[in-house]
This record gives C-alpha cells, structure tokens and sequence, in this order.
C-alpha cells in the first residue's frame, strides 16, 4: 500500500505542480504584451495570459490531492513526525498561500486591467512583482523536492 500511496503522490506532484510551475512562470511575459500593445501585434497575449491563469487556478484544485496522499503515505511510513517531512510540509502550505494570495489574485488583476474599456485610465498592476514571487513559488517547491529526495535521517542509505 505504502508503494501505491507513495507513486500516487509523486505522481500526481508532478502532473499538478509542474503545470502550475511553467503557467506562472509564462504569464508576466504575456502581461508585458498586455501592458504594452505594440509589443503584440496580433493580439494573441490576453487569450494566452488567460489560458495561462485557467491553467493555474485548475491545477492548482488538482493539487490538493499532493498533500493527501502525501500524508497517507507518510503516516503508512510513520514519519509524520520527521523534521524533514514538517519542513517540507510548512513549506507545501507556504507555496499553497503564496499561489492562492499573492499569485492567482495578481493574474486576476493584470487580465482584469487589460480586459477594461480603452478609454478608463486603469494601471495595471507592476509585473516586475509578479516575475519575482512566481519565482520564490518554484524555488521553495523546489526545496521541497530536494528535501523529499535527500530525507535527512532516511535509513535508505541513499
């Protein structure tokens, strides 16, 4: 079972996290084009920023299933109280709060800024912002992996 829960879990990391992961990291580039007209002369960057931010609200649903199988297998492995396994758990919740508060709410405002009327003086929000948390989102999954691989005490030897 611990096999089955452990290959779920990483599994489903993979195919939730990672599409998150490449979406945002897309989207201010797009944004820029928004902010920017003449730099999209075809008008192709608010239809891939939003496809872009449906990506990203939709794994990020699909991702929940990365904590609950993660703790079903780190229970059938009685590590839940293992200090690299509450590291990695505070940092899971950390890019959890960073998707939902700072990053999907920022894409949210961009495509909301460029959707409106020509003629209202709306700024849009400072990608620069944007850019910089999206990649503090990839560098603590990235901590996370790496704590998941190296397990700090593991009796795997490896």
């Amino acid at each position: 079972m611990t096999k089955f829960l452990l290959s779920v879990h990483v599994l489903v990391a993979i195919l939730a996290v990672g599409p998150i992961a490449v979406a945002a990291s897309m989207f201010p580039r797009y944004a820029q084009q928004l902010a920017a007209p003449s730099e999209d002369p075809g008008g192709k960057a608010a239809a891939v920023a939003e496809m872009l931010h449906r990506i990203c609200r939709g794994y990020a649903v699909f991702g929940t299933a990365v904590p609950v199988f993660g703790f079903a297998t780190a229970a059938q492995l009685g590590v839940l109280t293992d200090a690299w396994l509450v590291v990695s758990i505070a940092l899971t919740a950390l890019a959890a709060a960073v998707l939902a508060m700072v990053i999907l709410p920022q894409q949210r405002r961009v495509l909301a800024a460029a959707g409106e009327d020509a003629g209202v003086a709306t700024q849009a929000p400072p990608v620069s912002r944007l850019h910089m948390v999206t990649g503090v989102f990839n560098l603590i999954w990235a901590v996370v992996v790496v704590l998941m691989i190296v397990r700090p005490g593991s009796t795997t030897g490896a």
